[in-house]
Parts: structure tokens; sequence; C-alpha cells
């Protein structure tokens, strides 16, 4: 698998009173919101990039769905969650090429 085929699976949450909220259960402390759906889904891409920029040591390994429903953490943070796959932007790409 090479840099350009790894994607990074996310929780989107949303509720009445805010914008669109991502998270990444394999990479704590990247998040990303907006107003709209497809704006947080860049701006998750944009985390990514901006987050693996200066990442020391190997990037995290991004588990399967199988694997993230096998964890019990992912389960409860998912109940009310959208599941999306999200790549880093394609800055990202170019620069590990």
């Amino acid at each position: 698998m090479t840099v350009t085929d790894t994607h990074y699976l996310a929780l989107i949450h949303k509720d009445a009173r805010s914008g669109y909220g991502i998270s990444f259960p394999d990479v704590p402390g990247v998040i990303a919101v907006a107003d709209s759906l497809d704006s947080a889904i860049s701006e998750a891409a944009a985390a990514l990039d901006f987050a693996f920029e200066d990442w020391v040591g190997a990037l995290p390994a991004a588990r399967t769905l199988e694997a993230l429903r096998a964890d019990p953490i992912f389960v409860a943070d998912a109940a009310d969650a959208i599941i999306a796959a999200i790549r880093p932007s394609s800055s990202y790409y170019a620069a590990a090429e």
C-alpha cells in the first residue's frame, strides 16, 4: 500500500445546535468542524494534511472498519455518527512522493 492508498475512517457528528464535527479514531487529536458536510470533509482532509506535515515517526496505522468495530470505544463513539473514509489532501500526497 502506498501513501496515496491510505485513508482514515472518521466519525462525523452533527446535532441541531452545531456544525459538523469530524474526528479520527486512529489519529487522536485531529479534528475538523464546519457548517456543511462537504466543507467538513474538506476540512478533515486538510486537518490530516496539517497533522502529518510535522508528524514524527511512522504515520498512525489506519484500521479497517472490521477492526474498529471490534473496539468497544469506537462502537460507543460511532453510535450516533456517520462513518466516512477520508484521505489527507492532495498537497500531502504531492509532498510525500
